[in-house]
């Protein structure tokens, strides 16, 4: 019985890892940029305006309003996501460099 669940788990483990190989090799086609002085200066002006919307207080707000920040939340995610080209990593790499790391140390 232990055979079996070993087999069916190994199974598993390689089909997870082909699919995640098959997601990167369409990230390695993209063009790393840098992020630019002006880009740096807007992504800080979103982050500034970000903290200002968290500390108003929405239950002073009529609902016109509240849908007219969460609306300008979206364009400032959206803007950032444009500008900011981060580095990722999949829930399933994590998994597997803290199972090295346990492994290792």
């Amino acid at each position: 019985m232990k055979k079996v669940i070993n087999t069916l788990f190994i199974a598993a483990m390689l089909t997870s890892f082909t699919a995640t190989a098959s997601f990167a090799a369409k990230d390695k086609d993209k063009e790393a940029k840098e992020i630019s002085a002006e880009d740096l200066k807007r992504l800080e002006e979103i982050d500034a305006r970000v903290l200002e919307i968290k500390e108003m207080d929405f239950k002073e707000m009529s609902k016109a309003e509240r849908k007219e920040i969460r609306m300008e939340l979206k364009e400032l995610k959206r803007e950032a996501n444009e500008r900011n080209n981060g580095v990722y990593i999949s829930t399933g790499a994590l998994i597997i460099i803290l199972i090295l790391l346990i492994i290792l140390l």
